[in-house]
């Protein structure tokens, strides 16, 4: 199985403050990856490392074959063309229209004609599930749910090779995030993606994601499938997978 995200020995620090000591993970090419832990834990960080919007202090990261530590930059902007970004609460421009939104990638990145690109922008509402009259709106004009997917669609108008969700459930009510779940997997099956977000929420981490890894104490406590994860007696892992509303829902 080929390797896409590798992380080793991530140290992650702000003077003295220490988020993560000593992180390893890895993704593998299609498979949908939920990085999880308690509030504090520096999920979004690791994420932003893996994006190389920030350094981590020391360690090494190696995405799609490039060593982040020494990338030259037409290879870092290569790299950010095979990748899309979900942001928590969607970071639309709210003074574009949705469909502006989605074609601001292609017209940064590429050389591509209007007709072209609406014909793109086209597709990816298609694809995220909206209406093509949608794209004339502002993002004030939406629902939560409609943000989540235009900003998917956003995230999508590459055709990236990695597409990253934070939290992609929240704020959904719970058929919203369900209808929310089974696009992600639909996506991944149709458009062979792989996908990591980060999430707590525990319907899609039982019904869509392939494997994890689960951050306490500043680092990974466990690694891989739900099974694997469920076998650690780490008191964090118990906490959040074994209480008596898990329990009860999941059967654990």
């Amino acid at each position: 199985m080929k390797t896409v995200i590798k992380m080793r020995d991530i140290v992650t620090a702000f003077g003295d403050n220490v988020i993560h000591n000593g992180i390893s993970l890895t993704v593998n090419e299609g498979e949908i990856y939920g990085i999880l832990g308690e509030s504090g834990a520096g999920k979004s960080l690791l994420v932003k490392e893996i994006l190389k919007l920030i350094e981590p202090k020391s360690g090494e990261i190696e995405v799609l074959g490039y060593n982040l530590e020494n990338i030259s930059y037409a290879n870092l902007q290569k790299l950010r063309r095979s990748w899309g970004v979900l942001f928590q609460f969607g970071a639309l421009f709210t003074s574009l229209s949705v469909a502006e939104n989605i074609a601001m990638p292609l017209k940064e990145y590429t050389k591509a004609s209007k007709s072209l690109i609406d014909k793109i922008v086209a597709q990816k509402l298609d694809i995220v599930g909206l209406k093509r009259d949608a794209g004339e709106l502002l993002p004030s004009e939406l629902s939560g749910g409609m943000i989540k997917r235009a900003s998917l669609a956003r995230a999508l108008a590459m055709d990236p090779k990695l597409l990253f969700l934070d939290e992609p459930t929240s704020g959904l009510d719970p058929i919203g995030a369900r209808a929310f779940d089974k696009l992600i997997l639909n996506l991944r099956d149709s458009l062979g993606v792989t996908v990591v977000m980060i999430t707590h929420d525990l319907d899609s981490i039982f019904s869509i994601i392939d494997r994890m890894s689960i951050i306490a104490d500043k680092k990974v406590v466990a690694e891989g499938t739900l099974k694997e994860v469920l076998s650690s007696n780490h008191p964090f892992i118990q906490r959040f997978f074994k209480n008596e509303y898990t329990a009860k829902r999941f059967k654990v």
